[in-house]
């Protein structure tokens, strides 16, 4: 059943780790109790705690032996939920790296900017990526032979990777050129272990700082509110790019001497045939997995697995009430973020729809920081004030385990200013302080759990030849998260083709699957402010619905299909009926 006991747990609430990350992994490679347990497994592989920190140590000294002579010692890594990962992870730890999660669904010059923001130095990759590396190894900021190419866990062929990277070097060749001991080097708890990628502006993410204590104290947070143990398996599915399986999948399974589960990626006609393989005893999640494992045919012996827990986010109340009883789970659906700067009591009653109840110093502001009034609902329910009371989410107390962001003091003057924490989510709260999630700022959408940035699909819309004005930006899924939404003007004289449209898009190199918008609305004009910018709030509130974009049409194109279409009145009364039903109905009005 839905957990009602607790969320994420507030910052500064569990005492911080004593030793750094390099002493956690020598613990547990030394005491006879966790040593021989298992650490990792993917597939029919199973690492003990020894042999996992056997291979960190090994990839230590590779790191050492690359590091750049100038700059910071950032590894990037764009790898798909391979061991490898977790032993870049490791290898960092043990002599005060930094690993830099790339998200390989960002292409081309997406792909490039993150690399250069983040100053990556070595990078680590697999044949599945070398086509995401290919058309910008030319421009890459690493010199050609710190580019590792690890073959020991791809599925495909990676014969080409002279041709395609050339200069890069095989990782297993690499290895064998350094010693496979410890380094021995005492990195401090403080020293940054990981920049982890977060939607922030319309023009690029950011890139969250997350220190060894960052990450060591919210696996141990993670650890004891899930009550995960040494006999615990975690099942790791999510992309190893994200906080969420870093610090709430893998994390606490070093904290607490457990094992991990991993997935290459997350399929849902897998998910629970991994569970029951790895005997998993807790999973998390980020967005609509548990909708898409829920539409699985059902068996009647689906609860028959190891799973008792489930922590995430974004989870429609119907969808994780009807994944918690099908398969027989307690899950624990959170509200938080990269950063960590807000954080809700849910050990109260709960309120359909509500995060938990706001402590006195989360609020709900205006841009001007004034504090926006409760919300008020009509006799059905329905948010009856959403221009007045809905605003973004803020800390007053300040950024709590926030701990910057990488190359971007602007980013960091905006987050921080006033001395608060502005989370860029909108949100509201009823009269008895419940706080509700509304969105996210304008400039982020979030598709099945992946965070990324409106401006860059919006320039990409901008460059066909009948368009004159593109605008990118999210409107609420059924289940969880956003789906993408563009409004375009053509130009004169020029027509909507859905089917020609939608093979333009395919072509983009640089709009991965997920960037691709769902709905675009070909409109007259735009809403524009008295400087000419287009107001992209009027156009997240008035969605699709014919009664807020007045003559314009709208089209839609589901997920593979070859064509936009148009989005009918019928379509419009079956979207609705559809959030009605997964109790996201107050998305629909807002």
């Amino acid at each position: 059943m839905t957990s009602a006991r607790t969320t994420a747990p507030a910052p500064g609430e569990a005492a911080l780790p004593a030793a750094s990350a390099a002493a956690l992994l020598r613990r547990n490679a030394a005491q006879a109790q966790i040593a021989e347990r298992p650490a990792v497994r993917f597939g029919a592989v199973t690492w003990t705690h020894a042999d996992y920190v056997a291979e960190c140590a090994h990839m230590a000294q590779l790191l050492l032996a690359l590091r750049p002579e100038d700059g910071p010692f950032h590894v990037g890594v764009l790898l798909d939920n391979t061991p490898d990962y977790l032993v870049a992870l490791g290898g960092a730890a043990l002599v005060g790296a930094t690993v830099v999660g790339l998200n390989h669904t960002r292409r081309g010059e997406h792909l490039l900017r993150d690399l250069t923001h983040a100053d990556v130095g070595i990078v680590l990759s697999e044949p599945e990526h070398l086509a995401d590396l290919a058309p910008i190894a030319r421009d890459l900021p690493v010199a050609p032979e710190r580019v590792l190419i690890s073959r020991r866990w791809s599925e495909v062929d990676g014969d080409d990777a002279a041709a395609m990277l050339p200069g890069s070097r095989d990782l297993a060749e690499a290895l064998a050129e350094v010693p496979s001991t410890d380094p021995g080097l005492e990195p401090s708890v403080d020293d940054r272990w990981a920049l982890i990628f977060t939607s922030g502006t319309s023009s690029a993410p950011k890139a969250v700082i997350c220190s060894q204590r960052r990450l060591l104290t919210t696996g141990a947070r993670m650890a004891t509110l899930l009550g995960i143990g040494a006999d615990d398996v975690g099942y790791v599915c999510m992309p190893l790019f994200h906080s969420n399986a870093v610090m709430v999948g893998w994390a606490p399974s070093i904290v607490a001497g457990a094992s991990v589960g991993l997935a290459r990626r997350f399929t849902a006609s897998g998910w629970l045939r991994d569970v029951r393989r790895y005997g998993a005893t807790y999973f998390n999640y980020t967005g609509k997995p548990l909708s898409y494992v829920v539409a699985q045919p059902a068996a009647p012996d689906d609860a028959d697995n190891p799973l008792r827990i489930a922590f995430g986010n974004e989870g429609s109340p119907e969808v994780v009430e009807a994944f918690a009883r099908r398969f027989g789970v307690e899950v624990i659906d959170a509200f938080g973020a990269t950063e960590g700067g807000i954080a809700v009591n849910r050990d109260v009653p709960m309120r359909s729809g509500a995060m938990g109840v706001a402590p006195p110093n989360i609020c709900v502001v205006d841009d001007s920081g004034a504090p926006c009034p409760p919300a008020r609902f009509d006799a059905h329910g329905r948010l009856a004030n959403a221009d007045d009371c809905v605003g973004e989410i803020v800390n007053t107390a300040g950024a709590g385990p926030f701990e910057g962001y990488w190359n971007n003091p602007e980013a960091n003057e905006r987050t921080l200013r006033n001395g608060w924490y502005w989370s860029g989510d909108l949100g509201y709260l009823d009269d008895d302080r419940y706080l509700y999630f509304a969105g996210r700022n304008a400039d982020w959408i979030r598709v099945d759990g992946e965070n990324f940035p409106a401006g860059p699909i919006a320039d990409a819309l901008a460059r066909h030849p009948d368009v004159v004005v593109a605008v990118a930006y999210g409107v609420p899924d059924v289940h969880a998260g956003d789906q993408v939404m563009a409004a375009i003007v053509l130009r004169d004289g020029a027509t909507f083709d859905g089917a020609a449209f939608a093979g333009w898009i395919d072509g983009l190199a640089d709009l991965g699957p997920k960037w691709r918008p769902r709905f675009v609305r070909v409109a007259r004009q735009l809403p524009t402010t008295g400087t000419n910018k287009v107001v992209v709030r009027t156009l997240v509130h008035q969605q699709v619905r014919r009664d807020r974009i007045g003559a314009d049409a709208v089209w839609w194109r589901d997920r593979d299909a070859p064509s936009y279409v148009p989005f009918t009145p019928a379509d419009e009364v079956a979207r609705r009926d559809a959030m009605v039903a997964a109790g996201r109905e107050r998305f629909w009005d807002l």
